[in-house]
């Protein structure tokens, strides 16, 4: 943004109640909630991939392993909110009913699976502590699994089960809830980075691409977009931006009717209506700087993850598309589903064999798409591909 634009009143937008900076989930709601009641409420949003409007829309209860593992110094925070989040499951079931469209949110249930001993001996004591904490979760030996989940691959050995987890499709339910927002006087500015951040004394000047916007109050949910902008306010905002990695499949017949978690592994597993399979996570993804598309390093050059250097050249022979969030930020059809072709930047994604990476424990049949994409990959196992995967519609 230009000096000469922060100082031009804005063309749209010159004054507002209440500036709602993000357009992810957070802010379309606030927005939406805010002008229900009665405010004057804008939002506006970068309209840069990533965040809650690239999401594999999992609704997530129990708690999840990565950030016990990883992030021990937040549990006594995740506690905290583990009410919340029984909470928010009962909301958007009736939600969705306000919305006034199908959003595809099943509540079916979430299964955090183990492999071995240890990964199950920690999900026994993270269940015992979460059913303290008010949550319906159970531990699942593998004749329990067999019968509510046989997609699971042999080395899945237990799983906790968590009743109120479920999925919702995100390119549904994103779209119905700015719908939503509109229709009740919420105003948006879409493709439109916010640079400057001024309190005054009648409250903010803000400062965006296009021009200066008053505003009475500022609300900040742009994830770690907020940080820079905090800082403007003398505001320290904790906020690190950590990019995640997805695959989508190709459709196949729907076998996946949880949302499926690593008890070890920062990975999900999902299928939506179209009977595409998102599997989120697994693979670290790199973000430089806001506004980027997130880059998967393993997708090009040297392997500096759990795959195998047979897959990376796998990947590399395949037609130059970045394995990253942009899939997700794309435009998909009014059903729900990936528009076809998208879910080509994930076939390199096949699995090679004598690997521990979680997703070769979770997937087992998706389908004969990923069967194929194993051919001519030198140490790629496909016998964890059954021969039983489901057609493809």
């Amino acid at each position: 943004m230009s000096g000469g634009s922060a100082q031009t009143a804005h063309p749209v937008l010159r004054e507002i109640g209440t500036l709602v900076i993000g357009g992810g989930i957070v802010g379309t709601c606030l927005g939406g909630f805010l002008a229900g009641d009665g405010a004057d409420v804008a939002v506006i949003d970068a309209g840069w991939p990533g965040g809650s409007i690239a999401n594999a829309g999992s609704i997530h209860v129990q708690m999840q392993s990565f950030f016990l593992r990883e992030r021990p110094q937040y549990v006594p925070l995740i506690e905290q909110s583990l009410l919340l989040y029984r909470k928010a499951v009962a909301f958007w079931k009736t939600f969705e009913r306000e919305l006034g469209e199908d959003c595809e949110l099943k509540i079916t249930g979430g299964l955090m699976v183990a492999e071995d001993q240890q990964q199950l001996d920690f999900l026994i004591k993270k269940s015992r502590r979460e059913t303290q904490l008010g949550l319906d979760v159970t531990i699942l030996g593998r004749p329990e699994l067999d019968k509510i989940a046989p997609y699971l691959g042999p080395a899945v050995i237990g799983a906790e089960f968590c009743a109120d987890e479920g999925k919702v499709n995100p390119l549904l339910a994103n779209p119905a809830l700015r719908r939503w927002a509109k229709r009740r006087g919420a105003i948006f500015l879409d493709a439109e980075p916010v640079a400057r951040l001024e309190a005054t004394p009648a409250g903010f000047r803000v400062g965006t691409s296009r021009g200066q916007v008053r505003a009475g109050r500022v609300v900040l949910s742009a994830g770690y977009g907020g940080k820079a902008l905090a800082a403007q306010l003398g505001v320290a905002l904790p906020a690190e931006a950590e990019p995640l990695h997805m695959n989508i499949t190709d459709a196949a017949t729907p076998f996946i009717g949880h949302l499926v978690q690593h008890a070890d592994r920062p990975i999900t597993l999902k299928q939506f209506g179209s009977g595409q399979v998102v599997i989120g996570g697994g693979w670290p993804a790199e973000l430089s700087a806001p506004g980027e598309i997130p880059k998967v390093p393993s997708a090009r050059g040297p392997v500096s993850t759990p795959t195998s250097t047979a897959a990376a050249r796998w990947a590399a022979s395949r037609p130059s598309r970045d394995c990253s969030w942009q899939s997700l930020a794309a435009p998909a059809t009014r059903s729900g589903r990936y528009r076809p072709g998208w879910s080509q930047t994930a076939y390199w994604a096949a699995i090679p064999a004598r690997t521990s990476h979680p997703t070769r424990a979770i997937v087992w049949r998706i389908s004969e798409v990923w069967r194929t994409a194993c051919d001519g990959i030198d140490g790629v196992d496909r016998q964890m591909f059954t021969r039983r995967s489901p057609r493809l519609r």
